[in-house]
């Protein structure tokens, strides 16, 4: 018998609508529960690709007698963090702050007000079953005590809300930063820290953009050992392309193996950058094949790209991608099938379990690699595959919009643009609800269904700042004008009053403490995600530059303290400080176009591009450009102005003056 989650949009949920759980999603109809009931809430968060969710929900929440326990003393709600990341962060403050770490699936015991009073992450079914006894006891007898404990809890994680003042962030700061992140690089293997091992995608950026900016080395180095390393390890996929999760250990040799959309649009975005910065065959290898990942694998029939892919197939972590050196021959041959387990790191001992071993590059590949390639990709396609949450969230194809449309021009793949182009007109048609509040946002939708979630800072963040970079790659209006409509809501509506943003809406659902993000972890928070949008937005129109600056001075108090979870905010700091640099090219002919690819080509974080005619409009699709208002041809041919901190060169009309001027 189905539970309340047959009918929700979350594949999440959808996975445990079969669970003799009472599972319900959150909402006002679950704490009424509870409190005419009088029992706590029993809530449960996780997401379609964690494993741990998977064998907490096997061992307990499968079971007759864990459910039992659970129907009769609670009211089970449902989350999926991806759907509702707000409530995920609630409690996941609460987690860490009651037992000093935190983790899916998080476990939580709530009162019918909300407030928590005892958090966890996985319980093994013996385990679990003590806890809601002893949960439920202490409800019973001691319920003075537990709401007053819970009260305190949710006042503290109100209190952690007024984070220390920021600063603007200046020159001698982002060196300060490389140079913290330098003590804590491991030099040998490439990242930072030692098992598990997580790219660092967004300090990636803020790295590459400061050696655009600067010129330096150690910058430099520090991405070209980390990309190295992660692309010949076994946490890129060295077959389809694209990255899985983390390492599990610190040579980037195991990955726990499911892979997250938003991880690969950043991948592939710092990958694109370092190419651009260096030329690397290796860089641009990865680019490609991480390219195709997302569009052959992750790209839902509506247009837009799907949340993630399992770590598990069939209830076998890793099965899809592991080998022996006997699959290998069996595909290959036997000569053929040695030679590539000692090019992939496949021995008789294996690097996984049970013999099976993760593939590596462990040298250049030789000329017979891409019939290889293909090959173990066909038969590995004929393996059980690992289940895809097809769910499209708003501001992971914000990311991948983005990342698609920078690595599309500057590799000359227009399906890549193309691509990018059609997930914001999904997600502008689906996702965005243009009302009398301005553009709202939700958070989510399926198979063509929105959901019923609010979009959150983030969302407005990255989604702005992928909108921006398609009209940079397009040079179509109306992608600039609909990021300025997303930016002017988040200011409305996000804004904390001291340049930070809070992750939900004023007007929307309250829940017992309204968060900032201030921390960059495996994605953009909030703030930083809106600090880069408006530098970008404010670059190519002048508008919002001193919200963007405020939000970026509002993160420098964590990027001072570990810049490793800062990274977006140093990067939007470089472009900031490096700009704006703002370049009109005007022209339709060979050498307008090979003027606006040198300045594709440039390094420069500040840099940003208008293109068109010369009659003050865009090339793709005739709209008015602040950038190109009054630069007309010159002498009627093709001409480029170049602009820095608002200071204009004279108009330069060959691509060689270009190309000097923005080395």
């Amino acid at each position: 018998m189905s539970n309340r989650l047959k009918d929700s949009l979350s594949p999440y949920l959808k996975q445990h609508a079969e669970n003799p759980v009472h599972w319900q999603e959150w909402g006002s109809a679950a704490f009424a529960e509870a409190k005419t009931r009088d029992v706590p809430i029993l809530l449960s968060v996780g997401y379609a690709a964690c494993h741990w969710c998977h064998v907490m929900a096997d061992e307990s929440f499968s079971d007759e007698q864990v459910a039992a326990a659970i129907n009769a003393s609670f009211v089970p709600v449902k989350v999926d963090r991806e759907e509702r990341p707000d409530v995920d962060a609630v409690y996941m403050q609460a987690t860490q702050a009651m037992t000093g770490q935190g983790g899916w699936p998080m476990t939580c015991f709530l009162t019918p007000a909300g407030d928590p009073f005892f958090c966890g992450t996985y319980y093994p079914k013996p385990q679990f079953l003590q806890l809601l006894e002893a949960v439920e006891r202490v409800w019973r007898t001691e319920r003075d005590q537990v709401a007053g404990s819970a009260e305190q809890i949710t006042a503290r994680l109100r209190s952690a809300q007024r984070l220390t003042a920021g600063s603007p962030a200046d020159a001698s700061t982002l060196t300060g930063a490389v140079d913290t992140l330098a003590e804590g690089f491991d030099a040998r293997r490439g990242g930072f820290g030692d098992a598990p091992k997580f790219p660092p995608s967004m300090v990636l950026e803020f790295l590459l953009r400061h050696h655009g900016r600067t010129g330096s080395p150690a910058a430099l180095e520090m991405v070209e050992r980390t990309c190295t390393a992660m692309a010949c390890g076994g946490i890129y996929d060295q077959l389809a392309g694209g990255f899985a999760r983390y390492s599990v250990d610190g040579d980037w040799v195991v990955p726990h193996f499911e892979k997250m959309l938003y991880d690969n649009a950043l991948l592939l975005r710092a990958y694109t950058r370092w190419y651009r910065a260096t030329g690397s065959a290796l860089a641009r290898r990865v680019v490609v094949e991480t390219a195709e990942f997302l569009l052959r694998d992750l790209r839902t029939p509506e247009g837009g790209f799907a949340s993630s892919l399992d770590a598990d197939a069939d209830g076998v972590e890793g099965s899809t991608y592991v080998w022996t050196p006997g699959q290998l021959a069996e595909v290959l041959g036997p000569a053929d099938g040695a030679r590539a387990a000692e090019l992939l790191g496949v021995t008789p001992e294996g690097t996984f379990e049970a013999g099976t071993s993760t593939l590596r590059m462990l040298e250049d590949p030789p000329p017979e690699w891409p019939a290889w390639r293909s090959a173990l990709l066909a038969v590995r396609g004929e393996r059980v595959q690992p289940a895809l949450d097809d769910k499209v969230v708003t501001s992971w194809n914000g990311l991948v919009i983005a990342a698609l449309a920078e690595a599309g021009v500057l590799l000359g793949q227009p399906e890549w643009v193309a691509a990018a182009r059609s997930a914001a007109e999904l997600l502008w048609e689906l996702h965005a609800d243009d009302g009398a509040a301005g553009v709202r946002l939700y958070r989510s939708s399926r198979r063509g269904t929105a959901g019923e979630a609010a979009g959150v800072a983030d969302d407005y963040g990255n989604l702005a700042g992928g909108l921006l970079a398609l009209h940079q790659a397009t040079g179509e209006g109306v992608w600039l004008v609909r990021a300025g409509a997303l930016l002017e809501v988040a200011l409305a509506q996000f804004a904390t009053g001291d340049g930070a943003f809070y992750d939900t809406p004023a007007d929307g659902e309250q829940l017992v403490v309204r968060m900032r993000g201030s921390t960059d972890n495996a994605e953009p928070c909030g703030t930083s995600a809106l600090a880069e949008a408006l530098g970008t937005y404010a670059a190519l129109t002048g508008e919002h530059r001193e919200a963007a600056d405020a939000a970026i001075g509002a993160g420098m108090a964590v990027a001072r303290i570990d810049p490793r979870f800062a990274g977006w905010t140093l990067a939007a700091a470089e472009a900031s400080l490096a700009g704006p640099l703002q370049v009109a090219v005007v022209g339709s002919d060979a050498v307008a176009e090979e003027m606006v690819q040198v300045v594709r080509e440039a390094t420069s974080p500040g840099l940003v591009l208008a293109a068109g005619p010369g009659d003050g409009t865009v090339a793709g699709d005739g709209g008015p450009h602040p950038l190109l208002a009054d630069r007309p041809l010159v002498d009627g041919g093709s001409a480029a102005y170049v602009c820095r901190g608002f200071v204009c060169d004279l108009p330069m009309t060959t691509v060689a003056a270009l190309h000097e001027a923005l080395r």
